[in-house]
Parts: C-alpha cells; structure tokens; sequence
C-alpha cells in the first residue's frame, strides 16, 4: 500500500488535488465557525444549489472556462440571499430555502432542455456528489486556487475581530459602530468564493458537510471563538487530506470519502466531549 502510495504521490496531478483540496478544507472551517455560530450554517448549501444552477447555464452555453460565469453570479446571489434574509416579511432560512431550491430546479431544467451531452444524468451526478476532475486539475486551476485562497483567510486575520463582534451580538456590534452590513456581507462573499471553489471537490450536496462538520466537531471540546477556529481548521485539513488519500487508494468518490472522515471525526469529539464533560464534573 505504501508503495502504491508513493507511486501515486509522485505524479503531479495528485499533489495538485491534495493542495488545492486542503486550502478548500482550510477556508471552509474558517468560515464555518461564523456561520454556524450565526444559525445560517445552511447558508453553503443554498449557494452550492445556486452555483450548479449557474454552472448549468455556462454548460449549455458551451463556456470552456464556466469558472468566469459561476463566480460572480454565485456572489451575487449570496449578496441577494443576504438583503432577502434581511427582509421582515421573508426570514433568513426561508430566504435559502427560496432562492436554493429554484436555482436547483431551473438548473436541472435547463441542462434537460438544452443538453449538450450524450451522457446527462452522468454530468448532474458528479455536479451533485463530486467527481474525478479533482484529479484533473490544470496548473493554472491550481494557482488560481492558491490566490482565492489567500485572499479568504488574510480577509478573516485582518477582519477578525470586526467578524467576531457581528458573530456574537451583532446588535450590540452595530450599537458600538461596527458596520455589521459590510462585514454580513463580506462573510456572504467570501462564502460564495469557497462554495464555488468546493464544487469540484465534493459537489453541490455536500459542500455544507466542509462547513458544518469541523466547527461542530470543534465546539465539543472548546468554548473560545479562536480555540474552536484553530482546531476546526487542524480538523477539516486533516479529514480533506485523508479523505483523499483514501479515496485515490480505494478507488472511492472523494467528495463522499471526505465527507465521511468528517462524520466520523464528529463522532469522536462528540464522545471525546462527553467524557470530558464527565471528568470535569
């Protein structure tokens, strides 16, 4: 196995994989902990609807680089999930649910209606659950990742108190002149980046796992903002970086492969949480 291993490391496609699948993992726990802590932890999964949506059109126009298309039109449906969430008549939850579900439909629609390839429900299931074109990154993917990237957690070191006050109370942020609709805005921007990033990664189902997961996991076994961002980040890096590894060697899908390491690290914390819980008392 080791030398399977080895043999497969050494090819330039896997390396690529695994770095790009850890920044993805690294960003996603990052912001994971805001928008779990701010009840919109669905926030992933309704954008991820709407990414596919906007990948569908891209697709029936025959665009070669759909990245272009699906990045800014994913952001500006997290700036307008964020002002309809904003709105007293249509609540946050309802607001996702809304705009999540029609972008699914219609995607689905169009990709039926205006299908380009021979094999449809072949392209749906890997847009849905994640397929090999991880494996099949190009150099210039990977940098592009790599600048994202960089980008989403220099945003949240150099925003991080402002983030951790509009977290928290965010009434009392806006009371103290914290601009909480900028920095609302913000986490909703840098969420759509990682959630079309992700895409390739483990698909539109189950990109809300990257989020949720890790900072669930976290909040086991500490109580801090920062303790529960650190061991999320060391969580999801370590769970995507495994994830992988398994699945270049068992031949597994690797969005679900992830997933699944991220289950069952939850597990643990859940049950490492109990005893500690117990211990202490």
């Amino acid at each position: 196995m080791m030398e399977k291993l080895l043999l497969y490391l050494s090819r330039p496609f896997v390396y690529y994989a695994l770095i790009v699948g850890v920044l993805i993992a690294l960003c996603s726990s990052l912001i994971g902990v805001t928008l779990v802590l701010k009840r919109f932890s669905f926030i992933g999964d309704g954008l991820s609807h709407v990414a596919f949506g906007v990948m569908a059109i891209a697709a029936v126009l025959n665009l070669t680089n759909d990245m272009l298309i699906v990045m800014p039109g994913t952001v500006l449906c997290a700036i307008l999930l964020l002002r309809t969430g904003q709105n007293s008549r249509i609540k946050g939850d309802a607001a996702i649910a809304m705009i999540s579900v029609s972008a699914l439909a219609f995607g689905y629609l169009i990709m039926n209606i205006f299908s380009t390839s021979s094999n449809l429900s072949g392209d749906v299931c890997s847009t849905l659950f994640g397929s090999t074109s991880i494996l099949t990154l190009t150099s210039t993917e990977v940098w592009l990742c790599i600048v994202l990237s960089i980008m989403v957690v220099l945003i949240f070191i150099l925003f991080y108190n402002k983030i951790f006050a509009v977290t928290f109370d965010e009434d009392f942020a806006r009371a103290s002149g914290v601009k909480a609709g900028l920095y609302n805005l913000i986490i909703a921007v840098v969420t759509a980046v990682i959630i079309v990033l992700a895409m390739n990664l483990v698909g539109s189902l189950l990109i809300s796992a990257l989020v949720i997961f890790p900072a669930l996991s976290a909040m086991r076994l500490f109580k801090s903002f920062l303790s529960v961002t650190v061991f999320s980040v060391i969580i999801s890096i370590l769970c995507a970086f495994l994830g992988m590894i398994i699945s270049i060697l068992a031949g597994t899908p690797v969005g679900s492969t992830i997933v699944a390491a991220d289950a069952a690290v939850f597990i643990i914390c859940c049950i490492a949480g109990a005893v500690k819980g117990g211990l202490r008392r």
